[in-house]
């Protein structure tokens, strides 16, 4: 079992992967189309894609909490 201080980092390593997999699926779909050879470049680019969205949701998020916080208050 994972200690429960690494909750946040394991949270924005999820939902990081989750999104960019299904927006990376999304754009190359729209940009080639059900291709030969499809599921391998859409991985190529996911995998892209996480590695630039893992650190963004790191930085990002304690930003968009403080923003929600206002908002709902």
């Amino acid at each position: 079992m994972i200690p429960r201080k690494f909750a946040p980092v394991l949270f924005g390593l999820i939902l990081s992967g989750l999104m960019s997999l299904l927006v990376s699926g999304i754009s190359t779909l729209r940009a080639t189309g059900p291709i030969p050879g499809f599921a391998a470049l859409w991985a190529s680019a996911w995998l892209m894609a996480w590695l630039f969205a893992f650190p963004i949701v790191l930085f990002a998020s304690p930003m968009a909490r403080r923003m929600v916080e206002r908002l709902v208050k």
